[in-house]
């Protein structure tokens, strides 16, 4: 199962579930202000992508998107990556 890590609010989290949505991929979306993530969620993510990519540079959040799917993790939405991975 896909799941996307955001908010729901979040323009790059909405353009994400709409690409699943418009090519029939099921996703469940777990929204970081209805569940607080836990040290581990953070730290398995670490193991795939750099601290960099992970946070927002310009404030204290996560990069939305968080995509984890069969051990992977992608970070924000770029539609051409999701093209790439996901079809």
């Amino acid at each position: 199962m896909i799941k996307v890590y955001g908010i729901k609010s979040c323009g790059s989290v909405k353009k994400a579930l709409s690409f699943f949505k418009t090519h029939n991929i099921e996703c469940e979306l777990c929204d970081f202000k209805a569940e607080k993530l836990s040290c581990d969620k953070i730290s398995s993510w670490l193991r795939h992508v750099d601290m960099k990519t992970l946070f927002n540079s310009k404030s204290t959040t996560y990069k939305r998107p968080i995509v984890e799917f069969d051990e992977k993790v992608i970070v924000g939405f770029d539609e051409a990556i999701y093209k790439g991975v996901f079809l």
